[in-house]
């Protein structure tokens, strides 16, 4: 998928690679001889529980052993045409952790079979893996494994690998083409051959054009008087005013108001008239029930999760007992946040089209006989992840609106009018920055909250490190609005839900999560667009590898519950 996959070229080199997918270091190994480097085609991991699973858009590789599934890593790699009587004299693979410690002993073999796909790769039809090329064992600390892989990499052509772990519960990740930042790669010394030098004066002329005197003047261009009137505007009484409104009082009064919960309630759409509906899901991915796992973080935060946050999918019929039960406490009152994956075992396309209009109505009949209180309903939440924009695969952005509007408008046809409809985006650079991400809205007639799924690192260094404000103004790769700024400008009527958001650190690194907590409240009082929050705490994600808990540590939990203390959550629910 060549959105991901492009690298940024450098100088180009006589006698460098000459097809399209590579970049050059800009830096000479040896005299005659330079380094290319080149990103991943494929990549995606395998489990071996879960044959039909398929990794090919996730943000990391995993290799290991966790709870009985065993995941490996595959890589592919497409070297192109070499100039003429060029040669490759090494080739060095490449992975960069996630800031997880690297466990076991890592073995990268061979695959010959270089038609797999990651976008249709899984347990169930992965390739054979072949003889290994290099077994090592990486500190615990490293953050960068590199594989001398050039007794394959000889010449042009496609090369896949393997990549397995022998760690028993726990696992080798390493960040993916998807991460958004650096994936696996090949690092070619390419060798020039010697007949070549004589052409050498073509490049000079080349590299001699920027030293004309043309960019001298755009340069030059700068000093001129003409920015400094612009640096001097700011100085002018003008922006003065514009910085002294933040301290009058208007905004006083709006943080004052959540200390008055009797007059903050929430309005036929659950759209509370002041302050911020609080909620969680809690017990993620482990055998606790759900309701006694938030019962417990209930009393650990100090304070009722007013949105009980519940997933189901395919012919699952919602809400249970026990989920009704819990919104029906009357000494603490909640309300459902369920996201159903209705297309379970089909695609979007088909549920558009009617094939699964038997599920919707049974669910239907199910809500009708059993449960009229509002609830939130998230149709598939986190579309991006499934997204395949072939033409023809029934999972297109389009194809998810399409989906969307039919399983709301089926719904209501049905007689269902408590569901109030949430569109539940993650809250990734990437998946904002692709040509089909503005088509998975289905239209503002159908969608009555926005969701943002989006999470922060507490680990220096780590991918997505940062403050509150970071999962929320997370902007397109390559620039545009961030997300906040886009949900409150694009649809300004509607309300902005951060469906699910936390903060993890590596299960096997703690990180002070206190850091990132004590930015929430700043964060919230200048984003008014904030209705609801919804946290999700697990001491390990479905990978294994990221504690979410918001108890990792006694200094974590202090800073968590200062949070939750604060008026601005007193939202009563009617």
């Amino acid at each position: 998928m060549t959105h991901k996959r492009n690298l940024t070229m450098g100088a180009t080199l006589a006698g460098a690679l000459v097809s399209g997918g590579l970049a050059l270091t800009g830096s000479a190994a040896a005299a005659g001889t330079h380094e290319v480097r080149i990103a991943a085609s494929d990549d995606a991991y395998v489990s071996a529980t879960r044959l039909a699973y398929n990794t090919g858009q996730a943000d990391k590789l995993v290799a290991g052993r966790i709870a009985g599934e065993t995941k490996v890593a595959f890589l592919k790699f497409r070297v192109g045409a070499l100039a003429t009587g060029s040669a490759i004299t090494g080739a060095e693979l490449k992975l960069v952790t996630d800031g997880h410690a690297v466990p076991g002993t890592l073995t990268v073999s061979r695959v010959a079979d270089t038609t797999w796909s990651e976008k249709t790769l899984t347990a169930a039809n992965d390739p054979a893996i072949g003889t290994a090329v290099a077994q090592l064992r990486p500190a615990a600390d490293a953050t960068v494994v590199r594989v001398n892989v050039g007794a394959l990499v000889t010449k042009p052509g496609v090369y896949s690998f393997a990549v397995k772990s022998s760690a028993v519960g726990d696992a080798a990740r390493f960040l993916s083409a998807e991460s958004g930042a650096e994936g696996p790669s090949i690092k070619l010394t390419v060798r020039q051959p010697v007949v070549a030098s004589p052409s050498t004066p073509a490049p000079r002329p080349t590299t001699a054009q920027p030293t004309t005197p043309a960019p001298r003047p755009t340069t030059a261009q700068p000093t001129t008087p003409a920015p400094q009137p612009t640096t001097a505007q700011p100085t002018t009484p003008a922006p003065q005013p514009t910085t002294a409104q933040p301290t009058t009082p208007a905004p006083q009064p709006t943080t004052a108001q959540p200390t008055t919960p009797a007059e903050c309630t929430t309005d036929a759409k659950l759209v509370p008239s002041c302050g911020v509906l609080w909620g969680a899901a809690a017990g993620g991915f482990s055998d606790t029930p759900r309701d006694q796992a938030l019962k417990e973080w209930e009393q650990a935060s100090g304070r009722t999760a007013a949105i009980f946050h519940q997933y189901h999918k395919g012919d699952e019929l919602f809400p249970t007992r026990a989920e009704i039960a819990m919104t029906r406490d009357a000494a603490r009152p909640r309300v459902l946040l369920i996201n159903w994956k209705v297309a379970e075992g089909t695609t979007w396309a088909k549920v558009a089209a009617g094939e699964k209009n038997a599920r919707i109505d049974r669910l239907a009949a199910h809500l009708k006989a059993n449960y009229t209180d509002r609830f939130f309903l998230a149709p598939h939440h986190e579309p991006e992840n499934d997204v395949n924009p072939a033409a023809g695969s029934g999972m297109t952005a389009k194809d998810f609106a399409t989906m969307y509007r039919h399983v709301v408008t089926r719904l209501k046809a049905q007689g269902v009018q408590n569901a109030i409809n949430v569109l539940a985006y993650m809250g990734n650079e990437k998946w904002m920055a692709q040509s089909w991400w503005p088509s998975l809205y289905p239209g503002d007639d159908v969608v009555d909250w926005i969701g943002l799924d989006s999470y922060v690192s507490a680990q220096p260094g780590a991918y997505h490190y940062g403050d509150f404000a970071n999962l929320l103004d997370r902007a397109p790769t390559g620039g545009g609005l961030g997300f906040y700024d886009w949900a409150t400008t694009k649809h300004a009527s509607k309300p902005l839900m951060i469906a699910e958001w936390g903060v993890y650190h590596s299960t096997t690194r703690t990180a002070d999560k206190a850091a990132v907590f004590n930015t929430v409240l700043p964060t919230l009082r200048n984003r008014p667009g904030i209705k609801a929050m919804v946290y999700f705490d697990c001491e390990q994600d479905d990978e294994g590898d990221r504690n979410i808990s918001i108890s990792s540590s006694p200094e974590t939990l202090t800073a968590f519950r200062k949070i939750a203390a604060d008026p601005i959550f007193n939202v009563r629910l009617r």
